[in-house]
């Protein structure tokens, strides 16, 4: 993972550039999170699409999905090199031009989403590995300057960074100063999810930090779950399988009595 520029910290949480070998074929869940993702393949196109939904799948040179609450299916042939971004919500609309809403529960190129940019996976194409990342931040950068784009007003960015600490609506519709409805329908406006959605994001996404180092009841009560079985409902229902299934496919070197305290 590489230092963010700090020009770019508020739109990008964070740049990963990755080269696997998986040793064979399969097919790897891409979960959801309370970030944009933005994959930039090299040597081969991402081949991904929605679990569940085979029209979406499709082979792309760049992929932009927005928030959802449900897993991608990535298909490879045994190895995956690229370059894989985070965004922030305020990411969308700084380097896209748009609220995160509009990209929510999709999968797109770079195309369709800033055509300004479209060029910039053959520009990676042609960058020797160790520079790859710096090119891909050089051109964000410009990219940056460029659309000058509002983000979002300050107390919804200021509410939804709460939820994604898993607050509860109530408390930070009072915190803010707006009725419970008129903030669930700012925070739709913006990413595109429900305020309970992107509190269930939040607490998901901590969770899968945690998993495979602490027991499941441990964890659950660290993330604000109910107890483990809320927490594993939670899994199912995002991720497309329990926390002990993606552990064992993540992490096959790991025993599953690390992470769990009965069978996932």
């Amino acid at each position: 993972m590489a230092p963010v520029a700090p020009a770019l910290a508020p739109y990008v949480a964070s740049v990963t550039a990755y080269d696997v070998d998986l040793r064979e074929p399969g097919v790897h869940r891409g979960l959801p999170g309370t970030t944009l993702t933005f994959v930039l393949p090299v040597g081969a196109p991402l081949d991904v699409g929605w679990q569940g939904r085979p029209g979406s799948r499709e082979r792309r040179w760049s992929t932009v999905s927005g928030l959802h609450a449900h897993p991608a299916e990535i298909h490879h042939d045994g190895t995956q090199t690229g370059i894989q971004l985070a965004l922030t919500m305020a990411g969308a609309r700084a380097l896209f031009g748009m609220p995160a809403a509009e990209l929510a529960g999709e999968l797109l190129e770079l195309a369709d989403v800033a055509p300004a940019l479209r060029h910039l996976p053959e520009q990676l194409a042609a960058c020797a590995p160790e520079r790859r990342e710096r090119r891909v931040q050089e051109v964000l950068l410009r990219r940056l300057a460029e659309v000058g784009a509002p983000g979002p007003r300050a107390e919804v960015g200021q509410a939804l960074a709460r939820l994604t600490r898993d607050d509860m609506v109530q408390d930070v519709a009072d915190d803010v100063g707006y009725s419970r409805r008129h903030l669930g329908n700012l925070v739709r406006e913006e990413c595109g999810l429900t305020p309970r959605d992107v509190r269930r994001l939040g607490r998901f996404e901590l969770s899968r930090t945690q998993i495979g180092r602490r027991p499941l009841s441990v964890v659950a009560h660290a993330c604000g779950y109910a107890d483990q079985a809320h927490l594993t409902r939670d899994w199912v229902e995002l991720a497309g399988c329990p926390p002990t299934t993606w552990l064992r496919e993540e992490f096959p070197f790991l025993q599953d009595h690390r992470g769990a305290d009965e069978p996932g």
